[in-house]
């Protein structure tokens, strides 16, 4: 079931509150060739307020730290700081040369967090993000140094973005043993084009408690259909178009996979009379584990097409086609957890997946009266 903007959900297994829309910022500031000028990025950030949002996504990196200046900029201008979940990553090094300015070390993550503190123009930061992988600082110093800086009162949360699944159990397996459980989210690509984090990493946050928020549900414009084959590649206006020669590969999405998965997009989303961009956000949003998704839009009339999402659901038939034209490759190990493999474990008993237990927990009412009676003596 689809949420308006302003019915609120945790954000994994937290006390924190967010709308099952984020706003994503990588649009705000023009300094990558493409995105929004401060008055359409302002328009765009209000009309998203307005209707209820009250998650916004950033990152030190965005737009050369522009759009972490203008986010931080738009808060102040309405006062906003308290109703705002304001999440902002580190990882990415800003500075040429300097081995230490970017990765996921100590030193870096205290650098970092200073910066986009100053540029945010606020004294804490709601979600800190990982950002991703550097594929060498230990997970406990990342933990350890993530829960300094919550018991310094610089962040309340944090979350990690395009990580290894096992680093991310591991990470999570520290923080619950130490004193200070901050790990509440992952913040991966999915979309109709891109459904690889189904194999591990939703089993992983579905089991582990942690939120998932999608990112790219769209697949940077081109699930929308504004770009048209021709032969082998693709041509719109759009930063697919801009970006497409570039070594990327977030940006490569003109492959023959890709155009049949469109396809059956767009004759589904004709059928139901909704735009292609409206159904693919749908589907993302409704998936198993997913809280809050990130959408992003260099153009007010994208993110008020975009905020519509809720306004259907997708029918079980055409929810089957997306399925089936998406669908992953069952790589190994993967093809023996299918159903008729298990039954050579289980002696074809007919035994079900195991499924996460769901812990019980008694009325406040009763908690006090079974209390009462115990200390009764």
């Amino acid at each position: 079931m689809t949420k308006s903007l302003n019915e609120y959900v945790t954000l994994g297994r937290s006390g924190l509150r967010v709308s099952p829309l984020s706003l994503g910022t990588m649009t705000f500031g023009t300094e990558w060739g493409w995105g929004s000028e401060e008055d359409v990025a302002r328009a765009v950030f209000n009309t998203y307020i307005d209707a209820g949002g009250n998650f916004v996504d950033t990152a030190n990196v965005y737009t050369e730290g522009r759009s972490e200046e203008l986010v931080g900029k738009f808060i102040a201008e309405r006062d906003l700081r308290e109703q705002v979940v304001l999440a902002t990553k580190f990882t990415f090094n800003p500075q040429p040369g300097n081995p230490n300015a970017g990765g996921n070390g100590r030193k870096n993550i205290y650098r970092s967090v200073e910066d986009s503190l100053r540029r945010l123009q606020t004294d804490y930061i709601d979600l800190y993000w990982l950002h991703a992988w550097d594929t060498v600082t230990p997970v406990e110093e990342v933990v350890s140094a993530l829960s300094d800086l919550i018991r310094a009162g610089k962040i309340r949360y944090y979350g990690f973005s395009d990580t290894p699944a096992w680093y991310v159990a591991r990470a999570k397996t520290i923080s619950e043993r130490s004193s200070n459980d901050g790990l509440i989210a992952l913040q991966l690509e999915y979309s109709l084009v891109e459904r690889n984090i189904e194999r591990e990493h939703v089993p992983a946050a579905q089991e582990l408690g942690l939120g998932i928020t999608p990112w790219s549900p769209l697949a940077g414009g081109f699930l929308t259909g504004k770009y048209q084959q021709t032969g082998d590649t693709g041509k719109g206006e759009g930063r697919l178009e801009i970006a497409k020669e570039s070594g990327n590969p977030i940006f490569h999405r003109f492959t023959q996979r890709n155009w049949q998965i469109l396809k059956v997009l767009v004759d589904l989303a004709k059928q139901l009379g909704r735009p292609a961009s409206q159904v693919a956000l749908n589907w993302v949003a409704t998936q198993p584990g997913v809280t809050s998704t990130i959408i992003g839009a260099s153009k007010l009339s994208q993110l008020e097409d975009n905020l519509r999402y809720a306004e259907f659901e997708i029918p079980a038939e055409g929810r089957k086609r997306l399925d089936e034209v998406s669908a992953i490759e069952l790589v190994h190990p993967y093809g023996f957890f299918r159903p008729d493999f298990q039954g050579w474990i289980s002696g074809a008993t007919g035994l079900r997946p195991w499924q996460p237990a769901r812990v019980y927990a008694p009325p406040a009412e009763e908690v006090l009266v079974a209390a009462k009676a115990a200390t009764a003596d």
